[in-house]
């Protein structure tokens, strides 16, 4: 039996997974960033879980109980890419995750791993590796410890990041 999958990940999560997220960009090929891109009304904020798979999965994971949460560090103004993601983080909210957001200016004095992270249940860090134009790392695009310093490092971090962000609901793209 292999490692669990990403999404066994949340299945398996008891109480907590926190994801931080560091770059400007992600996925510029996403067939529904380029449509939103080209007419920022061509793509709805969807929150139907039907048509968005990783809602059903974080409906599926907080109606158990896991709080998810994500913070975001950001340039300002912010990127296209990151305008498209605020467009569709409703739906993030509305399937339970709680998402807030940090202008990049207030982080200069956090100490931050290298790499986004998904932190699982406050035992097991999940590292996104990503290439320059925000595309999954083709050399391997996640690397998984349990080493107690780095979850200590990536826990102090993501509370660091949390504790200064601005809630979904107030934060408004520059």
């Amino acid at each position: 039996m292999g490692e669990p999958t990403f999404e066994d990940l949340f299945r398996q999560a008891k109480h907590s997974a926190v994801h931080l997220e560091m770059r400007d960009g992600y996925m510029r090929s996403d067939p529904e960033f380029v449509a939103w891109s080209r007419d920022p009304h061509s793509v709805p904020a969807r929150h139907d879980p039907v048509s968005r798979h990783w809602l059903a999965l974080m409906r599926e994971t907080t109606d158990r109980g896991v709080a998810v949460r994500r913070a975001r560090i950001f340039s300002e103004p912010m990127s296209d890419y990151l305008r498209f993601e605020h467009h569709l983080t409703a739906g993030n909210v509305g399937a339970g995750e709680q998402v807030r957001w940090l202008p990049r200016r207030r982080a200069s004095d956090l100490a931050l791993p290298g790499n986004d992270f998904w932190l699982f249940d406050d035992a097991l860090v999940l590292f996104l590796h990503f290439t320059g134009e925000g595309e999954l790392s083709p050399e391997g695009d996640e690397e998984r410890t349990r080493d107690p310093g780095v979850v200590r490092l990536c826990s102090t971090a993501f509370e660091s990041v949390w504790d200064r962000a601005i809630p979904h609901e107030e934060y408004r793209p520059v």
